[in-house]
């Protein structure tokens, strides 16, 4: 181990207080008024107006300069190789949303052309996404269920579903929700909300989205078995999916799980394949595509439909939808799952922009991603898509690809609109149970996220219980009610944290300014007469208390018997004094040659209670100092806690002082009635050593009956 080099530095200056270092650094007391902020913020130039737009249209800062030689061949390849998986996936995910396949190929053409004009993330690939996609499920399954499209058939003597009509409805409340929550993200970013994205953790997110992936991959098992569960809402309800479809396992399609099995088996092959040859092979095998083409082949040949009852795609119409508006009879019933459809899409798609943001160096900005995502959602909604997000398969394979720029997600829409106008119909005779078999291989990466838990558990217990309380809520309440339970969960954590901090004496480390706690270190000693005081966290209403309670048990004081036994001596003395009085007065009626002698014994009788109570107990510190530096706000619970200890300690002889207070907190104290004649900022020091060299200047000055001991524990008053 190579030998640290040490730097030595020698710093000689007075003692400063608060006051004394806003004097000397001349504390400005300008401030900027809200009006004031409001008027800049509408001030208009031509450069401010040139930014706005270029902030709103991000494509014309980047288009006008793309450099065609470095990135053309890398996105066409890469916009052409997630245009195929956008294919499959888009299939796929709709039957989450339970509307018609064709139309996951919609929303996987709309949207992406948005983005690519309002986004500022240059490698996400945006589209369909299973959360998203399962979510929306929800609430169309809960608005259009199966029951409310009942008729009977004359020809069975049985009810049937009017699928036709269903899926209509169904696409309808999709493109409400969508339209919706397109709408909360367009607000959010135009106020400047992004950092909301901040409630969402890294536990928080990965936990929800495994949680998710439970659900996505339970509403499927319909399609891997050939079966029909009656569909469940509200709480509970995928434990009880799970029950309906083991009560319902006998009635299995062998020929739908036969598909299933064989499609499962195939892709997971293939992909390992992928990942083994992934450095050899220019791009990755199209595994899904292949999937989906080699399985309407073989459906179609066989005619599975007819002869074993496996469902299929069915009819897939050409071409594309006209716009709608949404159906505004709707709103109502969906705004609180088109705002959690929102946060969610925002927080996946964000976190995965900033990982490669950082990874090649250039910025996101939150707000515009938000309208980004906002403005392809409503756009969406008008268009009948669903809901979208980033998927982070698809933007792997965007990456790996050599893609550089959104023009890569352009072309991948290009690809969708060529197969949505020409060659959408041939995959009408594709066997649903294969499209389940893919969304089940892609949630490979969300279901290899349990790792996290022993990892979390090594790191942080506390980020541990929110990824499990996270799973579980979601896996309980579903994904609208479980994100609102989890973020509900990961702030009483913060809070929980703020109420349970840990409390501790700080003391000087050997011969320098430095201050650590008593506690953790060795060679470390508390400055006589002296008692450092420190908490992890900010000091508000619902740690008050402790607060006070741990500064009592630290510094060994019972500040309220203290007071009680102060009070008595006081009442003792004037109760001494009245009867002193009482006697002279009787005395002087008597003799009054007596009354001089009498007067003066009384005197130097009172004169022996007021010594005795001016004496110290040599076991109580000269000085309190609370170190600050951790508390970034105080209310005025705050406030009040501190304003209670310097009056309860000064009445008991123990001067309080303040260190590391930021400006926010010295303003608090100021607001909030701290400062009064008395108290001044001469008790507010930067340092913890500023205020443990003044209190031994104060005792050096005031007392030298132990000058000289105190002053080999303290050495240099210089630093």
């Amino acid at each position: 181990m190579t030998e640290r080099r040490s730097v030595g530095y020698s710093v000689r200056r007075e003692v400063l207080d608060e006051g004394a270092v806003e004097e000397m650094a001349e504390k400005s007391e300008v401030k900027v008024t809200l009006s004031d902020k409001v008027k800049e913020s509408l001030r208009c130039s031509g450069p401010r107006m040139k930014s706005l737009i270029l902030g709103f249209l991000p494509i014309l800062s980047w288009l006008p300069r793309y450099p065609v030689r470095d990135n053309a061949v890398g996105d066409l390849v890469s916009g052409i190789s997630v245009g195929i998986m956008q294919l499959p996936q888009g299939m796929a995910y709709a039957l989450l949303a339970a509307v018609p396949p064709v139309y996951g190929l919609y929303s996987s053409f709309y949207p992406v052309l948005v983005y690519f004009l309002f986004g500022t993330s240059k490698h996400i690939s945006v589209g369909t996404y299973a959360v998203m996609s399962v979510m929306i499920g929800g609430v169309t399954e809960r608005l259009a269920p199966d029951a409310d499209f009942l008729s009977w058939d004359n020809v069975s003597n049985t009810s049937v579903v009017d699928l036709l009509s269903r899926d209509a409805e169904r696409v309808r409340v999709a493109a409400a929700v969508t339209f919706m929550s397109g709408l909360f993200q367009i607000l959010l970013g135009l106020v400047h909300f992004g950092f909301v994205v901040t409630y969402l953790s890294e536990p928080l997110v990965r936990g929800y989205t495994t949680a998710a992936a439970i659900h996505v991959v339970v509403s499927q098992l319909k399609y891997t078995f050939g079966i029909s569960p009656a569909r469940f809402s509200g709480p509970f309800s995928l434990i009880y999916t799970v029950l309906e479809v083991c009560y319902l396992l006998p009635q299995t399609n062998v020929g739908a799980l036969v598909v299933s099995i064989v499609a499962i088996v195939g892709l997971i092959l293939v992909k390992e394949l992928n990942n083994y040859l992934g450095k050899k092979l220019p791009v990755p095998i199209p595994v899904e595509l292949i999937a989906i083409v080699v399985a309407t082949l073989i459906s179609w040949q066989v005619n599975l439909e007819d002869k074993y009852g496996v469902d299929v795609v069915g009819l897939i119409p050409s071409g594309l939808q006209p716009p709608v508006l949404p159906t505004a009879s709707l709103f109502g019933q969906v705004i609180g799952d088109a705002f959690a459809l929102s946060v969610v899409g925002y927080g996946i798609a964000i976190s995965l922009g900033r990982i490669f943001a950082l990874k090649y160096g250039y910025k996101v900005d939150a707000n515009q991603e938000l309208i980004a995502l906002g403005l392809s959602n409503s756009v969406g909604g008008i268009f009948q898509c669903f809901a979208i997000s980033c998927s982070m398969s698809r933007t792997m394979v965007q990456e790996s690809t050599g893609g550089k720029t959104q023009v890569a997600g352009a072309l991948s829409a290009v690809v969708i609109l060529f197969i949505t106008l020409w060659i959408g119909t041939l995959f009408e005779d594709l066997p649903k149970a294969v499209l389940a078999a893919i969304i089940y291989v892609n949630l490979q990466g969300m279901m290899k996220q349990f790792k996290d838990i022993p990892a979390l558990w090594r790191t942080s217990r506390v980020d541990m219980c929110v990824w499990v309380a996270t799973f579980i809520l979601t896996v309980l309440f579903n994904p609208d009610l479980g994100l609102a339970a989890s973020i509900a969960f990961s702030l009483l954590t913060v809070i929980f944290r703020t109420q349970l901090p840990s409390y501790s004496l700080l003391g000087r480390v050997g011969d320098t300014d430095l201050y650590r706690p008593v506690e953790e270190y060795n060679q470390v000693k508390q400055v006589p007469g002296v008692v450092i005081f420190r908490s992890s966290a900010t000091l508000y209403f619902a740690n008050a208390e402790m607060y006070q309670d741990a500064l009592a048990e630290k510094t060994g004081l019972d500040i309220t018997s203290i007071l009680s036994a102060k009070k008595k001596l006081e009442a003792k003395r004037k109760r001494q004094e009245k009867k002193e009085a009482k006697r002279a007065r009787k005395d002087a009626k008597k003799d009054r040659e007596l009354q001089g002698e009498s007067e003066l014994e009384n005197q130097k009788e009172i004169a022996v209670i007021k010594m005795r109570e001016d004496l110290r107990d040599p076991s109580l510190p000269r000085a309190v100092i609370l170190d600050l530096s951790p508390v970034n706000f105080l209310d005025t619970v705050g406030v009040k806690t501190i304003r209670n200890i310097r009056r309860d300690y000064g009445d008991i002889g123990i001067d309080v002082l303040l260190t590391g207070c930021q400006t926010g907190v010295v303003e608090s104290l100021q607001s909030g009635g701290f400062f009064s004649g008395q108290v001044t900022k001469a008790c507010l020091f930067s340092t913890n050593h500023d205020a443990v060299l003044h209190c031994l200047s104060e005792r050096t000055d005031g007392s030298h009956t132990d000058s000289e001991s105190e002053e080999e524990d303290m050495p240099a008053t210089s630093f």
